[in-house]
């Protein structure tokens, strides 16, 4: 090994030895935006890892997402210091996080479990950095999955009367356990209007998506007798308005007159798992950016 290759190798080492953060920002398009945050970090000593922008152009929104690593010695009151000049002069509404924090969130499951089977393998295979610190339910199907996982299950039903007592549970969960994330696995549960906007944000939701769109009991059986060629998915953000959320992720698929409504099923289930769980690790590596009505995925 020559003495130019064991520097770089050393090099590398010492850039996986140092911390490493997502910075988050949005703020009025302007000329400088990038230079202002990049020279405060190059003068941290800080080694940009990745960069993304976007100018909306409708909006006048600039958005960006930087992961970088930092000296030893930088921690995160450090770079916030040292990015409150750019910040005052540009307005931005940022976010810093450690890339050290393994995420943790609830999940909230009804009788199907494809999606919750699924995350909890992305998990434990490492495609999915995160920590379950919960996993919801209002029937007990899922209580033996959650055992098997030794995740602590809360088997919370839901009715008329007891609607607002249950998500309030939710809401204590999610403090008590410092969850940054809540994903409903496919529940089957109308969320009311104050959890939906006191967690906006914070919760993904995944649903079945069709062209034309079919709603209520059965939906793969409504689009088999409607001969569709298409089915899908879409995860997206919970808001009050039911099923109009943000949209993080979305997948499509085609489909035949040879299958049957339960081949339908079955390739939903498979189309929902994987778009939920992506649009799951999107946020979770925060490359997801609110605006307005719609999201800026960086991908």
């Amino acid at each position: 090994m020559t003495s130019a290759s064991m520097a770089q190798a050393a090099n590398i080492e010492t850039a996986l030895e140092q911390p490493g953060y997502v910075l988050t920002l949005s703020c009025t398009d302007r000329p400088g935006i990038v230079a202002a945050v990049t020279t405060e970090l190059a003068a941290l000593g800080a080694n940009i890892a990745e960069s993304n922008q976007f100018w909306d152009r409708q909006t006048g929104i600039f958005f960006m997402r930087l992961a970088f690593t930092a000296p030893a010695g930088i921690d995160r009151d450090g770079i916030e210091r040292a990015l409150r000049a750019p910040i005052d002069r540009f307005g931005m509404k940022t976010t810093l996080v450690p890339m050290s924090r393994k995420p943790r969130m609830v999940i909230m499951v009804s009788k199907f479990d494809h999606a919750l089977l699924h995350l909890l393998y992305q998990i434990r295979v490492g495609w999915l950095d995160a920590e379950v610190v919960g996993i919801i339910s209002n029937h007990p199907d899922a209580g033996k999955i959650a055992a098997a996982e030794n995740i602590p299950f809360h088997l919370w039903p839901v009715g008329k009367d007891n609607k607002a007592e249950q998500e309030a549970k939710v809401i204590a969960l999610v403090q008590e356990t410092g969850a940054d994330l809540v994903v409903l696995a496919r529940y089957m549960q109308v969320l009311s209007n104050t959890l939906s906007t006191r967690l906006f944000g914070k919760i993904i939701n995944i649903h079945h998506s069709f062209l034309p769109s079919f709603k209520g009991a059965k939906p793969y059986h409504q689009a088999h007798d409607r001969g569709v060629k298409i089915i899908g998915a879409t995860a997206h953000y919970v808001t009050p308005d039911l099923d109009e959320g943000p949209i993080i992720e979305q997948e499509t698929a085609r489909v035949t007159h040879s299958m049957s409504a339960d081949d339908l099923v079955a390739a939903g289930r498979d189309v929902e798992s994987r778009v939920l769980a992506r649009a799951v690790k999107l946020h979770l590596e925060n490359r997801v950016m609110l605006n307005g009505h719609k999201t800026v995925v960086f991908g």
